[in-house]
């Protein structure tokens, strides 16, 4: 293996996903922002879920958010439903492992809240039927996809779908927004100033 090589081409694939995301998801973004910051204004919360490595993606943004992100500043509510290991296991082995995300949703999610689905195919159903439990309860069902989307064009609104089809390179992705998506906030809500550059 020549592990140069390799090293740069994985590195050329993710700038190459990079700016294209760049190119075609500015609007989206902005768009996810603005909701979710008229529902904490307004009350609300953010939820994430996802599989595998977008469950600790929801995680990593949860935490950004409950704790701070660029610096101190009040909480802001943001909740990852990968967490609660009892009602995971539980829904699973009751409900089905496909109700994990929309029970969670069911108890907690209010009218206003943001649903924020990671999913690199779109497919996976608890996702799925999470962000369809989210829309009939009113709150914004919103989703980081990849590829052709899967089922999320008809389920969420904001939607960013990165223009790649590598698992690992929508992933890098996916955190990059998410962590755009928590700074943004925290300007926004006047927690922290602009960067001047």
């Amino acid at each position: 293996m020549n592990l140069r090589h390799y090293f740069e081409r994985e590195i050329d694939q993710h700038l190459a996903v990079v700016q294209q995301a760049r190119q075609a998801l500015a609007t989206p973004f902005a768009r996810l922002v603005e909701a979710c910051v008229q529902s904490l204004k307004g009350g609300g919360k953010i939820l994430f879920f996802g599989n595998g490595g977008s469950a600790a993606d929801a995680q990593h943004l949860a935490t950004e958010l409950t704790v701070r992100y660029v610096g101190d500043r009040p909480a802001i509510p943001g909740l990852a439903l990968t967490t609660d290991t009892s009602a995971i296991t539980a829904t699973g082995n009751d409900m089905g492992f496909e109700r994990i995300f929309s029970r969670q949703i069911e108890a907690l999610g209010q009218p206003g809240d943001v649903a924020i689905a990671l999913s690199t195919s779109g497919r996976s159903v608890n996702v799925i039927r999470g962000l369809e439990q989210a829309r009939a309860q009113g709150l914004v069902a919103a989703a980081l996809g990849g590829g052709d989307g899967g089922a999320l064009p008809h389920l969420a609104d904001p939607l960013l779908l990165v223009p790649g089809t590598v698992t690992a390179r929508i992933q890098e992705v996916h955190i990059t927004l998410g962590q755009m998506l928590c700074g943004a906030i925290e300007i926004e809500l006047g927690h922290v100033r602009e960067p001047s550059s």
